[in-house]
């Protein structure tokens, strides 16, 4: 039986700096944080790599859990930093917030780069933005309790 989604992934060329942007800028908790050397065989399995090693970093915040891998091996390649997001994979991670108006002014004027302004789509005001490794950060304030895409306790 699935209960729900546990957490969420990112990988990044640089966790410090992932940090400073999830836990500094946008008030995530650091729950948990820790590594692996090469020849950490359980690693190895289950990511499907051979001779792995990193670094993570598990944020929260209310319900929402963000994992961060930074890491040194193998290599890893290089992603498009501002890969559209009607690519094929995980396309954007969605916080809701109270006042997009004032979070979307704090984060700007902090460097985080948007897209547009919050717009209005239905019952829900929404602005698609960028961590620093490129990776598509929603903001999303539900206007009207009664849209479908209002969260609902249960």
């Amino acid at each position: 039986m699935i209960r729900g989604i546990h957490h969420v992934a990112i990988s990044t060329v640089d966790i410090e700096r992932s940090l400073r942007f999830y836990r500094d800028l946008l008030g995530f908790e650091v729950i948990y944080s820790s590594a692996w050397e090469i020849g950490t065989k359980g690693a190895d399995r289950i990511t499907d790599l051979q001779d792995s090693s990193a670094r993570l970093a598990m944020v929260k915040a209310a319900n929402a859990c963000i994992e961060i891998f930074q890491y040194s091996s193998p290599l890893p390649k290089s992603a498009e930093p501002m890969r559209p997001v009607c690519d094929h994979g995980i396309t954007h991670i969605c916080l809701d917030v109270a006042d997009i108006a004032a979070e979307y002014e704090r984060l700007k004027s902090a460097g985080m780069i948007f897209h547009c302004p919050p717009q209005g789509v239905g019952g829900l005001r929404a602005t698609y933005g960028r961590d620093p490794d490129g990776n598509v950060v929603e903001l999303l304030e539900v206007i009207d309790a009664s849209s479908p895409m209002a969260l609902k306790a249960g």
